[in-house]
């Protein structure tokens, strides 16, 4: 977490690598959460409601999916068991989060199609992989991240290296100096919230005059994908879900 909270990530050469290495690049990507880019045939599709989306409902068959070898790879993935098992770790203290997206099997029972996963922090989401089965199931599960992340008023969502993929979808590259600087910020912001609220909780009067909204309700993702749940219930649409997902995002995507 010290590394992620520096700007750094890890990475394997190969699925049964016992060794680690740790990348700064020079390049960095993000996702602005009021850059998402969801094209009509997204759009539709998340309206239609083809996909059931849940969160840390399947953390460790995420990662299992997102290790597979690729068609267009050699075969290995940066993704080795031991990191795969610190990540689960991270998991279970509530640091790591997945989101997932399932399509009814021709036996009726749930069948796991596409999904992502990613470290969580301080207003901060480092997406790590994502996979998918069947078409649009990635961009599915990275419409509802972006979604929960901006209903937790969270600040960042780092994708790491910059992909056609990403860039469709609105992802943006910088230099990893900049990229530091918003990580910074962001976790400021948070901090100076959680001070603010200790204080208010105080009675300090010292904190009077400090921007109230500073990093105040900054939601984990689990807890930002409930809001995200509620509202679409509050709203009338606690049965297609999706439709209020691609209304969130339409109102400035």
């Amino acid at each position: 977490m010290l590394a992620y909270r520096s700007g750094i990530f890890p990475m394997a050469d190969r699925r049964d690598d016992p060794e680690i290495f740790w990348i700064e690049p020079r390049q960095r990507a993000i996702l602005p959460l009021d850059g998402f880019h969801l094209s009509r045939s997204l759009a539709r599709t998340l309206r239609r409601g083809r996909f059931t989306v849940t969160c840390n409902a399947a953390f460790p068959d995420v990662m299992d999916a997102c290790a597979a070898p690729r068609a267009t790879e050699d075969g290995q993935s940066w993704i080795s068991h031991r990191i795969q098992r610190s990540y689960e770790q991270l998991n279970a203290l509530g640091l790591a989060h997945s989101i997932e997206c399932w399509q009814a099997g021709a036996d009726g029972s749930r069948e796991l199609v596409g999904g992502l996963y990613g470290v969580g922090f301080d207003g901060v989401f480092c997406g790590e992989s994502m996979f998918w089965r069947v078409p649009d199931a990635s961009k599915i599960a990275l419409a509802w991240l972006v979604a929960a992340l901006r209903r937790g008023h969270a600040a960042l969502l780092d994708c790491q290296f910059l992909t056609p993929h990403l860039a469709s979808l609105g992802a943006v590259e910088m230099p990893q100096q900049r990229y530091l600087a918003l990580l910074q910020s962001a976790q400021s912001w948070v901090a100076a919230g959680s001070a603010s609220g200790d204080a208010a909780a105080t009675g300090d009067t010292a904190a009077e005059g400090e921007d109230e909204g500073a990093g105040a309700g900054v939601l984990s993702l689990p807890d930002a994908f409930a809001a995200l749940l509620d509202d679409a219930a509050s709203a009338g649409l606690s049965s297609s879900p999706g439709y209020f997902i691609a209304q969130s995002l339409t109102q400035t995507s």
